[in-house]
C-alpha cells in the first residue's frame, strides 16, 4: 500500500479509531483537545470515537479525555479516573456486600472505589462500627449508618486517597494499642488468581492482610476484569477469605480453585 493509500485508509472512521486506540495505548492518558489536534478532526468527532471505543472496552473514557485500558491491571491510577471505571459492576458488588453486613456489627473496609460503592450502599444499615484506611469513606457514608467510625493512621497516599500503616487504634498517645477485631472485613483487591489475592502496592497488601487476620469473616471484592490476574504483592492465598464478590462468574479454572479453597463466590442474580 502506498503512503497516499495508507493516508486515505487512516481517514476512514474505522482506520482513525484504530489509530486513536493505538495512540491512547501508547501515551496512557490523553485529553479530547489533544486528540482532536493530533488527528486533525473536530472535538465532537473525537468524543464520539472515544465513547464508542469505551463501549467496546478498548479504552477507558474519562471526564475530558481517556486512559489506556492496558493500564487497568498493573498501575495505580488517580482515584478520579478509577471512579469512572466499572461503575455498574462495583455497584452490583456493593449490593452483594451489604447483604453480608448485619446491623450493629463491626466491619473493616480498605481503600478503593469498590469500597466507596459499599459505603454508599450501606445507607439503610444502622449502629455499625466501621474502621477503615479509606479517606473518602467519612464523606461518602451517612452519619445515620454508624455508631463509631475510626480511621487507621499512617502515611497518606494522595493517589488512592488512603492511609498506609499499621491496623491499630489507640485513644491517645499515653495509652497502649488496643487489640481490635471485626465481624467482617470487606477487602477490595486488584487481582485474583489461583495463587490468591494480590495488589500492586506492598504496603497496601500488608495492611489488607492484617485486616483479614482480625476478621471473623472476610469478603473479597473484585470486579471481573481483575479475575485471572496477578499483581506484585500477594495479600493472602485463596483460602484466606470466605467469600469472593464479583459481577461475573469466574472461568472454570479459577472457579475450581476457589471451590477447593472453600471460598463461596457470590455474583448478582440475572433478570
Amino acid at each position: 500500500m502506498t503512503s497516499q493509500e495508507l493516508q486515505r485508509v487512516r481517514q476512514l472512521p474505522a482506520g482513525r479509531k484504530a489509530d486513536l486506540a493505538a495512540y491512547v495505548d501508547e501515551v496512557g492518558r490523553v485529553t479530547v483537545a489533544d486528540l482532536a489536534a493530533h488527528f486533525n478532526v473536530s472535538i465532537d468527532t473525537i468524543r464520539r470515537d472515544l465513547d464508542q471505543l469505551d463501549r467496546e472496552n478498548v479504552l477507558i473514557r474519562t471526564h475530558g479525555g481517556a486512559v489506556s485500558a492496558t493500564e487497568r491491571a498493573g498501575r495505580d491510577r488517580e482515584i478520579d479516573v478509577r471512579l469512572s471505571m466499572q461503575t455498574a459492576e462495583k455497584e452490583a458488588i456493593a449490593q452483594l456486600a451489604v447483604e453480608l453486613v448485619a446491623d450493629g456489627s463491626v466491619l473493616m473496609m480498605n481503600a478503593g472505589t469498590t469500597s466507596l460503592a459499599v459505603a454508599r450502599a450501606l445507607r439503610n444499615h444502622r449502629n455499625l462500627t466501621i474502621a477503615t484506611n479509606n479517606l473518602r469513606i467519612p464523606a461518602e457514608i451517612s452519619p445515620a449508618v454508624f455508631r463509631d467510625l475510626y480511621m487507621f493512621g499512617g502515611a497518606v497516599r494522595t493517589l488512592t486517597q488512603a492511609t498506609t500503616g499499621p491496623v491499630t487504634l489507640r485513644m491517645n498517645a499515653s495509652t497502649s494499642e488496643v487489640e481490635i477485631r471485626c465481624d467482617i472485613a470487606l477487602i477490595a483487591v486488584g487481582a485474583v488468581d489461583a495463587s490468591g489475592y494480590s495488589t500492586s502496592n506492598l504496603g497496601d497488601a500488608t495492611m489488607m492482610a492484617d485486616m483479614i487476620r482480625r476478621a471473623e469473616r472476610t469478603a473479597i471484592l473484585a470486579d471481573s476484569t481483575k479475575l485471572d490476574r496477578r499483581l506484585f504483592a500477594q495479600i493472602v492465598p485463596l483460602e484466606g477469605a470466605d467469600f469472593l464478590l464479583t459481577d461475573k462468574a469466574p472461568e472454570p479454572g479459577l472457579a475450581a480453585a476457589l471451590a477447593a479453597a472453600g471460598v463461596t463466590v457470590l455474583v448478582p442474580e440475572v433478570g
